[in-house]
């Protein structure tokens, strides 16, 4: 025969805290103390709108990169000669007119540092009885006429060298900003000419920006042919070539290179072609994120401690009316779900008020830097984390309310 399950007459009936109930508690043991909920609040809405704004801006600054990566360095190839003596620094002299025939290219054009040491010494005006003054430490570069293009310079000052001065290797230069800066000249005048090595050479444009090869804007630029007749050849520093091309054409470009270049020997250039930007996307913003996560889970961890340390206090204040509340029939595990429901709901008004300010945040700085705005869907799941981050912060405090007897806390 099986016992009847049923109380027996007489016996206490088991109590139980109905849902309806445990919500008033929670409400009534949150609003006694307003000033010390708020400031605790504000350590969650602190905590979950860093990360809110961490991970907008994370998403933001990515795709940034990306736009701006893909612009630029998607449509960059770069040929360096792998030895050999053909032509000056191993590129044939029509290098960038065989170069702009392929389709899909804007511009090209090859450069080389020039090595003769002896005579690298730039200066404004020459010395009397001297080559030159002591060098400046200003690097001059030979470049072909299509490297500026290919570089996507910008003149402050001036034009750029012309095929007609580089085919007949006119003594004409090219400064770059901060080249001209450390010269003393900061306005191109008719007649300006700067020595290399006593050499004189007409100053004929000055380089404000260059988007590749920024190196150059601390150097001089003059026609490679003149800095082959007058030095000669690359020696030590090898010539390069940079190729400007249209979105999507790098690939086929870099691979028809070295037949428009060499056709007798087309392994006689070593092509370097854009990488994934999506790889470089995810780096950086890999790198952003690990960064700016551990700020925004700092933060967060604080406001837990800001949770756990209020509802602790609140223990220790209402010990009597815990202890009345288990005389009058309350179990260990209402006395402690109600310190973390009061907890878990500061971590979830927490995550309401401060998932709205890490979005206005990430909204004002992509206004403020012109950028477009990207907020990843797992945002909006931000309150449920400051709802855990409170749940967690209360185990420990409801854990000592559910041990509190009643006897004892009647006697204080």
């Amino acid at each position: 025969m099986r016992p009847d399950s049923r109380p027996q007459a007489g016996a206490i009936p088991r109590s139980r805290l109905p849902f309806s109930r445990f919500l008033n508690e929670v409400v009534h043991g949150i609003g006694a103390r307003p000033l010390r909920v708020a400031l605790t609040i504000a350590g969650t809405v602190l905590g979950t709108a860093t990360l809110v704004a961490v991970l907008g801006l994370t998403t933001s600054t990515q795709g940034q990169v990306s736009e701006r990566f893909s612009f630029l360095r998607a449509t960059e190839i770069e040929l360096v000669p792998n030895g050999g003596a053909f032509g000056v620094g191993g590129f044939p002299p029509d290098a960038d007119e065989r170069m702009s025939r392929l389709n899909g290219v804007n511009a090209a054009g090859i450069a080389w540092q020039v090595d003769a040491v002896d005579w690298n010494s730039v200066s404004k005006t020459l010395v009397p009885g001297q080559a030159g003054t002591p060098p400046t430490g200003i690097s001059v570069f030979a470049a072909s006429p299509g490297l500026l293009r290919a570089s996507r310079a910008t003149f402050g000052q001036g034009r750029n060298v012309d095929p007609f001065c580089a085919e007949h290797r006119c003594r004409v230069a090219l400064l770059g900003s901060v080249a001209a800066q450390r010269l003393g000249i900061g306005r191109l005048q008719p007649g300006l000419s700067i020595f290399i090595g006593g050499t004189p050479f007409l100053v004929q444009g000055i380089v404000d920006d260059m988007k590749r090869n920024t190196q150059m804007l601390g150097g001089v630029l003059v026609p490679d042919t003149t800095a082959a007749e007058l030095w000669g050849p690359p020696a030590s520093s090898p010539a390069w070539m940079t190729v400007d091309t249209r979105i999507g054409a790098a690939g086929v470009v870099g691979s028809q290179a070295p037949l428009a270049l060499r056709p007798d020997n087309v392994n006689a250039y070593q092509v370097n072609l854009p990488p994934d930007p999506r790889s470089l996307q995810n780096s950086v913003g890999g790198d952003l994120s690990g960064l700016f996560l551990a700020l925004g889970a700092i933060t967060l961890v604080v406001g837990a401690f800001g949770i756990a340390n209020l509802t602790t206090v609140s223990v220790m204040e209402r010990v009597p009316e815990i202890g009345l509340r288990r005389a009058l029939g309350a179990r260990a595990i209402h006395v402690g779900l109600q310190f973390v429901g009061e907890s878990g709901t500061l971590g979830l008004i927490g995550g309401l008020i401060g998932t709205p300010v890490g979005i206005a945040v990430v909204l004002l700085v992509c206004v403020q830097r012109e950028w477009t705005a990207l907020l990843p869907p797992a945002l909006l799941a931000t309150p449920l984390l400051g709802l855990s981050v409170g749940v967690v912060a209360g185990i420990y405090p409801a854990w000592r309310a559910a041990r509190i007897e009643p006897v004892t806390a009647l006697q204080r």
